[in-house]
């Protein structure tokens, strides 16, 4: 009886402690939880209720009054053929783009898994990604540069090896250019983060697979991407936001000299900041708003229909 009395005893002490426990946690969730909260309504959502708002009015900046004009900032912009240029090219970044970064990440992952030496591999794979964009495209503009008797790296080889050399950076070429270099620069920054999580997959999956004689297409596509699906999902969150940001690498590949690049190269970054700083004349704030507001949906939708593509039960191992 005694021992069933003290047992009594010891459980409502536990659960006296645990309540008090609970409470001192809630009395510190406000102080901890408001800073944070209220830079966030700061800095991310009032900026973006205050562009959706600026999106619907006319406003050419300072000295001027917003001007309510409904939603004629979005019909004249789908309709201008700057606008299609820059979603047409940003879509195909996105999707080209990432198809291309990701297959090359998946077959450098696949390579340096068993390869002496594959971390300092991966260090020089990387250090593309801490370089300053507008760096890397000045250096790109030189390769690519096209000026007879005094060609870029790209052209030189071209005439060496008794090819004609090619205007890599006119209008027409640009954005393959451009994909093709973004495929470059950030592949080193998804294998890196897919080699980080092909670490952590136990060795013996691999060693029962090599007894079994698989494939190193079967071993990867039966450990490795299964393994690794819900990095891979949030890798492709990110190239999407990246991707669909992306303005310093174009500007200056393809505009060298100029204002700003000839519109056929032109993404949603440079459409907006060209009707911020008003490239033809008067800067049209409302019509750079309705543009960022696009972009708003655009990737929200991308990175929605992403996420519910690549949900699947996560794999514990």
């Amino acid at each position: 009886m005694a021992t069933v009395t003290t047992t009594a005893a010891r459980d409502r002490g536990a659960r006296a402690a645990g309540a008090a426990h609970l409470r001192r946690k809630r009395r510190l969730f406000w102080p901890f939880a408001a800073p944070a909260l209220v830079l966030y309504l700061a800095f991310l959502v009032l900026p973006t209720l205050a562009t959706v708002v600026l999106s619907f009015t006319s406003w050419a900046g300072a000295g001027d009054t917003p001007k309510p004009n409904g939603v004629t900032n979005y019909t004249q912009m789908w309709a201008s053929d700057s606008f299609q240029y820059a979603f047409r090219n940003t879509l195909v970044y996105v999707f080209l783009g990432g198809v291309g970064t990701f297959a090359l990440a998946f077959l450098f992952t696949m390579v340096l898994r068993d390869m002496r030496g594959g971390k300092v591999v991966r260090a020089i794979l990387f250090f593309p990604n801490i370089v300053a964009p507008v760096a890397l495209g000045m250096f790109l503009g030189f390769v690519f540069k096209y000026q007879p008797g005094k060609q870029g790296l790209a052209n030189y080889v071209l005439e060496h090896v008794g090819a004609d050399a090619a205007k890599f950076l006119a209008p027409a070429n640009v954005t393959g250019v451009v994909t093709a270099s973004l495929i470059w620069a950030s592949s080193g920054f998804y294998i890196t983060i897919l080699m980080a999580a092909v670490d952590r997959i136990p060795p013996y999956l691999y060693e029962d697979a090599e007894l079994g004689g698989a494939s190193p297409w079967q071993k990867f596509r039966n450990i490795t991407l299964p393994m690794t699906w819900d990095v891979v999902g949030v890798a492709g969150v990110l190239w999407t936001i990246n991707a669909l940001k992306i303005f310093e690498l174009v500007f200056v590949l393809a505009g060298p000299g100029t204002y700003a690049p000839p519109n056929q190269a032109w993404t949603l970054g440079v459409y907006v900041f060209d009707r911020t700083f008003g490239s033809n004349g008067t800067p049209d704030f409302g019509a750079a708003c309705a543009c960022a507001v696009a972009m708003i949906a655009l990737v929200s939708i991308l990175v929605v229909l992403l996420r519910r593509l690549m949900r699947r039960d996560a794999i514990q191992f």
